[in-house]
């Protein structure tokens, strides 16, 4: 069969190896020229995954099967109206997909399900303080629209919102815009897959931030199995419950995120997708779950099957995908990753810039400058296993200066 790939991304390379290693042909759509993905398609297409009309043109023009795509957000809405415009296979509705993806939509759901959200209002770009009243600063603004973190930024005074708010407006085409309270607190992930309306949990990790202000939330790893897991985890999957049913969800991938802080879990956003930190990557690793098998099958509306509700308990393993940056400067040479999964020292990784690009200034996830997924059978060898790596790898500029930022 032949399949359109929305996104040649790191995040979606196993997806398209996934399938050609089970006889397909990949037609892969990516407005940049010459992304990882590229290497392992049939037939690249210099389509954006944003451009309904382009995707269908593409569809046309190579007879495709389906269309599938796994770690990034907006495009699953973009596949959802191609396939509908064309009669293709896809796995899930326009209407479905715009719900999950669409921060506005989103939070009146969660209002009208009784979903603990924070308290949050709908500005326009000419708002007046009375359209806020009742939310305490500092607040955090987002696009309905984005995804990356791009425009979502966190503000301390009416002034600073008035500063900053035609940054998050340059993120997205709408006349509206999201202000929410800031809440102190941890995030939480949840990976899973519904099947005839039920949910079965995967994977739930926390997702480690860091703030450059304003910008918020520039995720460095997910680290499994969460912490929260023991305290919160009968909470965690109640409300990944309550969601499912809220949102009437039959079938397909979920990633919810959550947060955990003094007023107990609330729900940060949803989305109706693999996720973007490589969880078909290391849900199959840590569970033998194959997220490929589990979206080809919804897709093509074949049935699917798992065997259990919660698959969080079936490891101890410990696991972290890191997700690591680098200081600004020109890039002459790169090395490490490909020796470290030789060596069996990773699971998996890769970086996102090459020889010759020039890194800027970290704002948002897309300065991100690649992954590694490490695991240990206890914190101690986890911590160990990470180090081990970040010491191997080097990002290195003209005068051999190593950019890479090390986290552990």
């Amino acid at each position: 069969m032949k399949f359109i790939v929305l996104g040649g991304s790191n995040c979606q390379v196993s997806l398209i190896k996934g399938l050609k290693k089970r006889g397909h042909e990949v037609v892969l759509c990516d407005y940049f020229s010459n992304p990882p993905g590229k290497e392992y398609a049939d037939v690249k297409e210099d389509v954006s995954t944003f451009d309904v009309d382009g995707i269908v043109e593409t569809i046309n023009k190579h007879n495709v099967d389906g269309i599938l795509t796994a770690g990034t957000d907006q495009p699953v809405y973009t596949g959802a109206l191609a396939s509908e415009k064309t009669g293709l296979n896809f796995y899930i509705a326009s209407g479905m997909a715009k719900k999950l993806t669409n921060k506005k939509l989103m939070k009146d759901i969660f209002t009208k399900h009784d979903i603990p959200t924070v308290a949050y209002r709908y500005i326009k770009r000419n708002y007046k303080e009375k359209d806020i009243e009742g939310l305490d600063f500092p607040v955090v603004i987002k696009p309905f629209d984005s995804q990356g973190q791009r425009g979502v930024l966190k503000i301390d005074s009416m002034k600073e919102l008035e500063e900053l708010i035609d940054e998050t407006f340059s993120f997205t085409e709408e006349d509206e815009i999201l202000i929410e309270e800031f809440y102190e607190n941890d995030e939480i992930t949840v990976s899973g897959w519904v099947v005839d309306g039920k949910a079965h949990i995967l994977s739930i990790t926390d997702r480690v931030t860091f703030d450059l202000h304003p910008h918020i939330g520039i995720c460095t790893s997910h680290n499994f199995p969460s912490k929260h897991y023991d305290e919160h985890g009968k909470e965690i999957i109640r409300l990944t419950e309550a969601l499912v049913k809220a949102f009437a969800i039959s079938h397909g991938p979920i990633y919810f995120q959550m947060l955990a802080g003094a007023k107990g879990v609330l729900v940060n956003e949803t989305a109706a997708r693999i996720g973007g930190a490589f969880e078909d990557v290391y849900i199959k690793y840590l569970t033998g779950v194959d997220m490929h098998t589990l979206l080809l099958n919804d897709t093509l509306k074949k049935k699917n099957h798992l065997g259990k509700d919660n698959y969080v308990n079936e490891t101890s393993e410990k696991l972290n995908v890191v997700l690591f940056f680098a200081r600004p400067g020109k890039i002459v040479t790169m090395d490490g990753i490909s020796k470290l999964i030789e060596e069996r020292r990773i699971i998996d990784g890769a970086y996102n810039f090459k020889a010759g690009d020039e890194l800027g200034e970290i704002k948002n996830a897309t300065l991100r400058a690649g992954h590694f997924i490490v695991a240990g059978s206890n914190e101690a060898e986890l911590k160990k296993n990470i180090q081990y790596a970040f010491d191997n790898m080097r990002i290195l500029d003209e005068n051999g200066k190593n950019l890479l930022i090390k986290s552990v």
